[in-house]
């Protein structure tokens, strides 16, 4: 299945470079471009995309507050009303993945945008085999965090996340519980695998569960919800 892209960036450059070799690619198509959040949201609604790359320092509204209008739960979603999209792709009710690009991968709005429910970060200098894969990423509902951004995040918690007491979590196992912990520890899945003894793909399979259990769109979001929950605390 072909996935669906919209491109939201106030360079032209950037947006005309990005088109091109995305468009390339046999399983992706650009759908759409916007200059700005507001305009984003506007396309979005128009065209379905499943994936939008968006910047986040642009005119009129950024790509933060965008993207937080558009990952909130809205009355479509609620209700589980489906909708219909335009074009070849077919609507499930669901906003787009959204993936945040950056000029630094130490970002301040790494905190602000993984809370608002961005799947992850991609640097503008990028190679173009990076963004190919990063939208794969994204589209298959994993989150895209590189080592740097996870860190930035945990230390961004530390200095204005609530410092809760630390809890057990209702339904999930010990074992996912152990897995969840090294995940908000910025840990790979080859790492968890390595330190818990397991199988690489026995850590997807617990992971996969932790998210349904829990209700939870990708990675970033587990990592947030495990400081947020108080199962994880800063410097520990």
């Amino acid at each position: 299945m072909t996935i669906r892209v919209l491109i939201a960036d106030d360079q032209g450059m950037v947006r005309t470079g990005f088109t091109v070799f995305l468009d390339a690619q046999p399983d992706i198509e650009v759908v759409g471009e916007a200059v700005n959040g507001r305009e984003a949201i506007e396309r979005i609604a128009e065209l379905r995309p499943d994936v939008v790359l968006m910047d986040v320092r642009m005119p009129v509204m950024d790509g933060l507050a965008a993207t937080r209008e558009i990952l909130s739960p809205g009355p479509r979603e609620e209700s589980g009303e489906r909708g219909e999209r335009t074009g070849s792709g077919e609507d499930d009710g669901r906003p787009p993945k959204i993936l945040i690009l950056t000029t630094f991968d130490l970002d301040d709005y790494v905190y602000e945008a993984l809370r608002a429910g961005a799947s992850g970060f991609l640097l503008k200098d990028a190679s173009a085999q990076q963004l190919a894969e990063a939208v794969r990423v994204v589209a298959a509902g994993e989150a895209l965090l590189a080592p740097s951004v996870t860190r930035r995040l945990i230390a961004e918690f530390a200095r204005v996340g609530p410092q809760r007491p630390r809890v057990r979590l209702d339904g999930i196992t010990e074992r996912e519980t152990e897995v969840l912990v090294l995940i908000a520890k910025g840990r790979s899945n080859q790492e968890i695998a390595e330190e818990l003894v397991l199988s690489e793909q026995t850590v997807k399979t617990h992971i996969g569960r932790i998210l349904a259990k829990l209700n939870l769109r990708d990675r970033a979001q587990a990592i947030v919800y495990a400081y947020e929950s108080g199962l994880v605390r800063p410097g520990e």
